[in-house]
């Protein structure tokens, strides 16, 4: 259709939306489905935020507010970032938009010219590579591996820095896989990035909380003050907070280039929420007892989920560090049939398989870049869980 703009041709819709979409039309069609797609957790938003939200209602804040931000947010923002990362950032550094996703738009819109070069760490999000091409860029893939622990190692870093490159996004704990560098594996990538003065650092701090095993969580400015200036540290309430639906996400960065996000910002959406930021005001303000007792949750979730996929067939599983994801391999799955019939050959083949014949659904690997993986959310309650692991062990064991 000669109507859209050719630079939609260049991205794909969220291949994770498209999961959950599927599984509720089949749920809709009275299919027994377990949705292990969806990235959010299963915990209700705390009350104590909720009521924030109605008090902001009836104390009428439900007018326009500053286009990234109320003041009051941004300080909460700015004393997070002192209190949990050691970063000094001043609220005119500040930007707060409807979710992380608007945050990295904005941060690549603001700075991407044609031929710019952003690089994604493979397996990444699902939008990261989408929104570098929606802004002109282009994303370069380097590849981790399983036996890395899916971690960036510093000279496939290094190999991959051309005078063109701008970006390097970088997400730890990761989605769709799990892994958290730890302070002296986080030095070695900030080693070679002060080697090279031109490239920025987009770091994806969305999971920060959810770690396991005393797992000590940091970011990058925090472990090399050196790359502070060219670092934007993004994050939100999403994830440790039960706050998907509220759409709040913020970022701390030097001052021109907030600026630049919130021109940008100014002429797309305007303000986020303002009934979701004063929300957003007391998540970082208050009771922070419930993100340990949470995770403790998905800690047990996650050992129950390894376990058991490590038990099925063709199937390996390594133990994440964070996050509520799992990333295993299916490599031994491939080549083998369904009952059906179908060949499988790729983690695609594997993933529909399962959902038709199983009515699991999980997200396919290539979706994130690196086959043959699939990713597990762990987000849900531990009877879904152990059902659904019991019926992706009964459909390997089905293979031939």
């Amino acid at each position: 259709m000669g109507f859209i703009a050719d630079s939609l041709s260049r991205v794909q819709p969220s291949a994770t939306i498209a999961v959950s979409t599927k599984a509720r039309e089949l749920k809709a069609a009275g299919k027994d489905v377990i949705g292990l797609g969806a990235g959010e957790p299963d915990f209700d938003t705390p009350d104590n935020i909720k009521t924030a939200a109605i008090d902001a209602i009836n104390r009428g804040e439900t007018k326009y507010t500053a286009a990234d931000g109320i003041a009051e947010l941004k300080q909460a923002i700015c004393d997070k970032f002192k209190r949990e990362n050691g970063l000094d950032y001043e609220p005119s550094q500040i930007s707060v938009g409807t979710g992380g996703k608007q945050v990295i738009y904005n941060a690549m819109m603001a700075t991407l010219n044609p031929g710019d070069e952003v690089i994604v760490p493979a397996p990444y999000w699902v939008s990261y590579p989408d929104i570098a091409l929606l802004a002109g860029g282009e994303p370069v893939f380097v590849e981790t591996t399983l036996d890395d622990g899916f971690k960036l190692q510093p000279d496939v870093l290094e190999g991959a820095i051309t005078p063109r490159t701008k970006w390097l996004i970088f997400n730890s704990p990761s989605n769709p896989t799990g892994a958290a560098y730890s302070h002296d594996e986080m030095k070695t990538i900030t080693d070679v990035l002060l080697r090279h003065p031109h490239v920025w650092i987009f770091t994806d701090d969305m999971y920060e909380h959810l770690t396991y095993d005393g797992f000590d969580f940091v970011t990058p400015a925090q472990v090399e003050p050196g790359l502070y200036d060219r670092t934007l540290t993004m994050n939100g309430v999403s994830k440790a907070y039960s706050m998907t639906g509220w759409r709040i996400g913020y970022c701390g960065g030097p001052e021109p280039l907030i600026a630049a996000m919130r021109k940008i910002q100014s002429q797309s959406t305007s303000n986020p929420t303002s009934i979701s930021q004063w929300a957003a005001v007391e998540a970082l303000n208050g009771p922070q007892d419930f993100i340990a007792e949470r995770a403790g949750v998905f800690k047990d979730r996650r050992d129950l989920v390894v376990s058991m996929l490590n038990q099925a067939s063709g199937i390996s599983c390594p133990v994440p560090e964070g996050a509520f994801y799992g990333y295993p391999s299916c490599a031994g799955c491939v080549g083998k049939s369904t009952p059906g019939g179908k060949t499988i050959e790729t983690d695609e083949d594997f993933v529909t398989a399962l959902l038709e014949d199983e009515g699991v659904a999980v997200v396919h690997g290539m979706a994130f870049g690196l086959s043959p993986f699939f990713r597990i959310s762990y987000a849900t309650s531990t009877e879904a869980l152990e059902e659904a692991c019991q019926r992706i062990q009964r459909f390997c064991a089905s293979l031939s």
